[in-house]
């Protein structure tokens, strides 16, 4: 072999191995889940009397779902006396009339609910999180995004945890109210179910720290208060205050049979901006505060778990090496017998894929009766993680290169049923080169297809098909949903495949 071959084959087989590494680190997810499956978190007794209890519900260009998020937390059941609700709206649309008319109308009728609105953005949702706990008179504090639609019974089932004062923050499971929607939207409610189900409810009970997802949850106030508070350096605020909390010896706790149904992006662009928010601010926060979690008096087993957790995302820029390195090595490897390729390659792509596999099947068969049916979105499940890696590769630079951009939001359109339609709405984003990339890697994998036929190299041909479809779609639907308005272009539905 030539320099070139041995460096491409090293670098080939360096990312399959750290990639089959973060794999196995799946399974043992699954083995904390299943290890500890029983210890269902205990409910206190009702604290008595009702601690008062501040509702913050940060909006920002929500016109859409703004006055029904106020609506439903209006409905959750709390002592009148004991519950205050912030409306924190840093708007600059049509969102502003909206939310302070709903407020106004409610306030009127009782309720102890009052409207905020910052002229001034500094520090995004973090901020003005911060700016609502300065006024506000609750000794938890509750936050709802603006896709959320809370049971009346959330307070009520949510606050007993909190009889234990070393208890922190208690967090609820996502719904999802419009999962049945398209193919995209059934991808992301199974994602969000395994990181819920196994990432939070393994962490959780096998004595590991987990994150604050932002919503659905309740904080004790003076944890914030000692943890730091507020902080807007990173993108995830949430997953940065949570480490702060737990490193200060707080306590959290994940409770899965309480669920807060939401509203997953029916648009990629809008999934692709949110993925990126999230991967971008998990390396900000991982920058941050690893050096300190791996130096603070904690056991083994709770620092391992903080840097997988922390570092995942670095699996999506050597997602894209191998994406670019599968042909060559291919080539190279075909070159040199492909017996002895499908020897080594095969094992580590089936370490990496399998277990990704199993995680979502142990997931899906822990919440759903109908588990099996399911099964058949997880290969595009896999695709779309995929498909994501030029996106989140993109927000990993970012961050490792202190990259400033603002908190983009995620767009929310209403849509709960399957006759609901977001084409034509407002807060559409637009895609750039983006899409480009990840269309040209999708027809770079079907040229490899094709050399794999033509060469009878059939066992790489499930992975390469599994690159294909997740570039081709992610770029396409891009792309198509971009120009969805116009009628001779296919909607959302048409485009997933609904």
């Amino acid at each position: 072999m030539t320099f070139g071959e041995t460096l491409t084959l090293a670098a080939y087989f360096f990312v399959l191995i750290i990639l089959a590494i973060y794999g196995w680190h799946r399974y043992y997810l699954v083995y904390l889940y299943m290890r500890h499956r029983d210890k269902e978190p205990l409910t206190g007794p009702p604290i008595d009397p009702p601690p008062s209890v501040t509702l913050q519900l940060p909006l920002y260009n929500e016109m859409y779902v703004a006055d029904r998020l106020i609506e439903a937390v209006c409905r959750i059941e709390y002592p009148r006396d004991r519950l205050e609700i912030q409306v924190l709206d840093d708007s600059t649309d049509e969102t502003r009339s909206i939310a302070e008319l709903a407020v106004r109308r409610l306030a009127a009728q009782g309720l102890d609910i009052k409207y905020f609105h910052r002229r001034d953005r500094t520090g995004f949702k973090s901020g003005a999180l911060e700016a609502g706990l300065q006024v506000a008179s609750g000794e938890f504090v509750g936050i709802f995004d603006a896709d959320f639609m809370p049971t009346p019974d959330f307070l009520l089932r949510l606050m007993p945890h909190f009889s234990d004062p070393r208890v922190g923050m208690v967090q609820a499971r996502w719904g999802h109210i419009n999962q049945d929607y398209s193919l995209l939207t059934k991808i992301q409610a199974i994602l969000l179910d395994g990181h819920f189900i196994l990432e939070h409810g393994g962490r959780n009970r096998g004595g590991r720290f987990f994150n604050f997802n932002g919503t659905a949850g309740v904080w004790r106030r003076t944890a914030i208060d000692d943890a730091g508070g507020w902080q807007h350096d990173t993108l995830t605020e949430d997953l940065d205050l949570s480490y702060r909390a737990q490193l200060r010896g707080w306590r959290f706790v994940f409770v899965p049979g309480l669920i807060a149904p939401a509203e997953v992006p029916v648009e990629m662009n809008a999934f692709k901006s949110q993925q990126h928010r999230w991967a971008k601010g998990s390396i900000q926060t991982c920058r941050k505060l690893l050096p300190r979690i791996l130096q603070a008096d904690l056991p083994f087993g709770v620092k391992a778990e903080a840097f997988f957790h922390l570092t995942a995302n670095f699996n999506y820029p050597l997602m894209c090496l191998l994406s670019i390195l599968m042909f060559p090595a291919m080539v190279i490897r075909y070159n040199m017998g492909w017996y002895e390729m499908l020897a080594v390659d095969v094992p580590l792509f089936f370490a990496a894929t399998f277990s990704f596999c199993s995680f979502y099947m142990v997931c899906q068969r822990e919440i759903h009766k109908d588990w099996r049916a399911r099964l058949k979105y997880v290969p595009f499940l896999m695709s779309v993680g995929i498909g994501l890696s030029i996106n989140n590769t993109r927000a990993v630079f970012e961050a490792l290169f202190n990259k400033q951009t603002d908190f983009a939001r995620t767009p929310k359109y209403r849509i709960e049923g399957d006759s609901d339609e977001w084409v034509g709405k407002k807060y559409r984003q637009s895609v750039a080169v983006q899409p480009l990339v990840e269309l040209a890697l999708g027809l770079y994998f079907t040229a490899t297809i094709f050399y794999a036929l033509a060469n009878q190299i059939y066992g790489t041909l499930p992975f390469l098909v599994l690159f294909q479809v997740g570039f081709l779609y992610t770029g396409l639907l891009s792309i198509v949903q971009q120009y969805a308005g116009d009628p001779v272009v296919l909607s959302t539905q048409v485009a997933s495949g609904k």
